[in-house]
């Protein structure tokens, strides 16, 4: 025989169930309203400076100095290409050889 539930307890969850459904959706979507605002900043007035908040100037220095730090890394990064080893490789055993490696045009 199928276990039973008395009636008292099946009303006090399906009551249940309704309250977090209903209660789920926390009432209407939260966002920014569109203000026509670059970041939704106003403008300061003519003659003032905007202020700056905290964390700009440490962003800035990071984002353009990490960028400084990586370009002088590419400038100075070893010549790892085939080609470049190809070129080494044959130069070696052509000296090797006793053989010219470089062209000089007969005069």
């Amino acid at each position: 025989m199928p276990p039973t539930i008395p009636f008292r307890a099946l009303s006090t969850r399906t009551s249940l169930n309704v309250v977090r459904c209903r209660y789920a959706s926390h009432g209407a979507p939260q966002y920014n309203e569109p203000t026509g605002y670059l970041f939704g900043e106003k403008p300061p007035p003519p003659g003032q400076k905007r202020k700056r908040e905290d964390w700009e100037t440490l962003w800035y220095w990071g984002m353009f100095g990490s960028m400084a730090v990586a370009a002088i890394g590419l400038y100075y990064k070893p010549d790892t290409s085939i080609q470049t080893w190809a070129l080494q490789e044959a130069k070696a055993r052509m000296e090797a050889r006793g053989e010219a490696t470089e062209y000089k045009p007969p005069k």
